[in-house]
This record gives C-alpha cells, structure tokens and sequence, in this order.
C-alpha cells in the first residue's frame, strides 16, 4: 500500500463517509462479508485517517464486535445519527436498506452544502478582492498623494480631506489597524466557540436578510430529511429527536429540539407543540404539515417530503442570491470608487481653474 504523506488527506471529509456508506451498501448486496468490504474500502480511501478508522473497525468485526459498536468507539468520524442507523439495521437484518438509505442521505446533504458554497462563491470572491485593493490603495497608493496635496495651494474638498485623513491614518498606524481587525475575527470565532455566544450568533445570523432565509431553510430540510429516515428505519420519535439534537450545530434549532423532545416525551404531539410553543423561526407550513403526517400516521413520508421541499426552497435561493447581491455588491464598489475618484481630481481640477 502506497504511504500517504500529504496532510491535506489525514482528514475524514463529509465526502468519504458519504462514499463508505454507498460502497459498503453494494458490497453487502453483492454478498460480500461485511469484514471484507470494509477492508477493501479501507484500502481504497485517500484519507490516511480514515484507512486508520476502518482498519480498527475491521479488526473489531473480526473480534465479533458489531459494526455500529466498532463505529460507536469513532465518535468524531461517524455522528450519533449515523451509527443509529446502522444501529437499527443491523437489528433489523436490513443492514444494506440502512447503508443505502443513509448514503442516499449524505448524498443531498453534500450536494445542498455545494449549492449553497456555490452561492457564497461570488460575494465572498468580490468581498475578498475589494479588501484587498482597499488595503493596498490605504498602505501604498494614498500615503503617496498626501504631499502631493499638501502642497497644493488650494482650499481641499470635503471628500480630499476625508481622504487625506484615512490615508494619514493607515501610513502611520496602518499595520496595527489590520492586525487588530485580523484579531477581533479570530476573537469572534473564538467567542463563537463558546455556547452562550454561539446562540446569539446563530440567532443573529437567522434574523440577516437573505442569508437567515437560506440558513432556516437549510436547517429545516436537514432536521426534516434526517427524523424522515430515522422514523423509517425504525427508531421511535423520541430517540431520533434526541439524535437529531446532538446532529444539529445551529443553537436556535438545537434548543428547539430539547423542547419537542421534552413534550413528545410527555406524550403531546409534535405538530401541537410546534403550533403552541415558542418556535418562531420553524416555517409554518411544516408546521401545519407535520400536524397532518402525525393524524394520518404517516410522519416518516411527510419529514421526508418536508425535507425536499425546504432543500428546493434553498436550491431556489441559492440561484437567485448572486442576483440579488450583485447590484448591491456593485453599487457599494460605485460609490467606493467615485469617492475616491472625486477626492483625487477635485483639488487639481480647482488647482487648474485658479492658474487660469
């Protein structure tokens, strides 16, 4: 086996666990034993870490352990959710149903975290370039034009002074002014990391314009799509909400959770809780359909559709995102550029007209 050397690969992408699932599921249809099957992924991965993992999870099947025992000892690698339903299938005996709906699953969720990287690329690309040339322009262009202005014999503008004074501003303080503000971002992902912190920032972050709707949207059809599998492989609501709980990363929707599994838990119905309790940011209509999936008793299908329609809903917002930030994006960098461009040609088109 050829040594992995490149660090890049000693990480378990969401990738790799996505296509575990999906060749193990083939691999245990074709009638391949499952310690095999494993070994041969193992073999196949381009993740060191991961060839690691399963090979410890390989030599446990083989010590008699089962499979979602050997993952369980993996916590960082395979969540709750994902060893549940391995969990649940291979009670069942359907453990291949459970891999491909769970490789079914991962696959959406790849791809709507690639619709939504996809939306982010364009903002993020002309944010990223416009700081860049500001801090350029601030560090060296601007200090450049200050004696030139200096000298001029004229009464300065109200844009060249402003100019002048934020460009003064960076020549004599300007690296400490980037290294603080590289600072406060590595303070706020630190503070981020904190749980009373985090829950204001995931509050703050679902109340943006545009950006709130996708994330609830992309919440919703993620919590949605995974209680819709669980219920179907056969765990009972309670236990898939207290796994979606520990799933979730968002706090608003993680706290949302502990509330409807504390009220199923005292025996009230899910869409009645929703409808009554404290839960603002979770989308009507699911609401009002979960309370139709529970009566009818067909609450697995309804997650599962709910989990479709909010990811066409973030499919949908995610297209029109770079639309509607574009005119905005360029209206900013417009009025960026004209004031610069007017703090510079105003003195020396005043200079010209006095010579005159």
């Amino acid at each position: 086996m050829k040594k992995r050397s490149t660090q890049i690969l000693s990480r378990v992408t969401f990738l790799d666990k996505l296509l575990f699932a999906k060749h193990l599921s083939v691999m245990l249809k074709s009638g391949i034993n499952i310690a095999e099957a494993i070994e041969s992924i193992s073999i196949s991965t381009k993740s060191n870490k991961f060839n690691k993992v399963l090979t410890q999870v390989s030599v446990d099947i083989a010590n008699g352990q089962s499979l979602a025992k050997s993952l369980k000892k993996h916590p960082k690698v395979f969540s709750d959710f994902f060893v549940s339903l391995i969990e649940v299938g291979e009670g069942s005996g359907t453990l291949d149903q459970s891999l491909s709906y769970l490789a079914e699953h991962l696959a959406k969720e790849y791809a709507l975290s690639k619709k939504i990287q996809g939306a982010l690329l364009y903002p993020t690309i002309v944010l990223v370039a416009v700081t860049l040339t500001g801090i350029g322009m601030s560090l060296f262009v601007l200090p450049q034009l200050t004696n030139l202005f200096n000298s001029l014999d004229v009464d300065l503008p109200i844009t060249t002074v402003i100019l002048l004074y934020f460009s003064n501003l960076m020549k004599n303080h300007g690296i400490f002014i980037i290294s603080s503000f590289i600072g406060i971002i590595i303070l706020l992902r630190i503070l981020i990391l904190k749980p009373f912190f985090r829950h204001k920032w995931d509050r703050l972050l679902l109340s943006l314009p545009v950006f709130g709707e996708l994330i609830v949207n992309q919440q919703v059809s993620s919590i949605c799509r995974n209680l819709g599998i669980m219920l179907k492989s056969g765990l009972p609501i309670t236990r898939s909400l207290a796994i979606q709980h520990a799933s979730t990363e968002n706090y608003v929707f993680k706290n949302y959770l502990i509330q409807l599994q504390k009220s199923v838990n005292k025996g009230k119905e899910m869409g009645k809780e929703l409808d009554e309790g404290s839960y603002p940011k979770f989308p009507e209509v699911a609401i009002k359909i979960i309370a139709v999936g529970e009566k009818t008793g067909k609450l697995d299908e309804v997650f599962l559709y709910l989990g479709d329609f909010f990811e066409e809903e973030v499919d949908n917002t995610a297209k029109n995102l770079s639309v509607l930030l574009e005119p905005t994006v360029l209206l900013i960098i417009g009025v960026g550029v004209g004031f610069v461009a007017l703090a510079i040609i105003s003195p020396i088109y005043e200079l010209t007209g006095s010579i005159r």
